[in-house]
């Protein structure tokens, strides 16, 4: 099994594209105003599609990993997207900035590395 496509609620669909767009994604599939696809430069996708605020969960967060977050979130805010925080080293290893998308779907770009997938504290098996 391998996660590969993400869907997400947005109750503004032409901020939701520019959105993404600004953040480097590819647009695949446009059928506005209620379904927009996009691909990673790897081959993964995400989706948005019109819905409610209500709609939104909101302990859900994207992230994007990238090799330079504080580079990546400098082009960013150049291009006009706004952080909530800026790039910070977590006690769990990883390197992170957080923003929203139009709709307010957290999303953090990141970098983990190796740690993502082999923490030191990953559960031997």
């Amino acid at each position: 099994m391998d996660l590969n496509q993400v869907t997400l609620v947005c109750v503004d669909y032409d901020a939701s594209v520019e959105f993404y767009m600004k953040l480097g994604l590819i647009q695949i599939v446009d059928s506005p105003p209620r379904y927009a696809r996009f691909e990673t430069p790897s081959g993964s996708t995400l989706s948005i599609h019109s819905g409610e605020r209500d709609d939104i969960a909101s302990g859900t967060v994207v992230y994007f990993e990238v090799d330079d977050v504080d580079g990546t979130v400098e082009a960013l805010r150049a291009n006009g997207i706004e952080f909530l925080s800026m790039p910070t080293d977590q006690r769990w290893l990883w390197r992170e900035a957080y923003t929203n998308d139009p709709a307010g779907n957290r999303i953090c770009i990141y970098h983990a590395g190796e740690n993502r997938r082999y923490p030191p504290w990953r559960v031997k098996q």
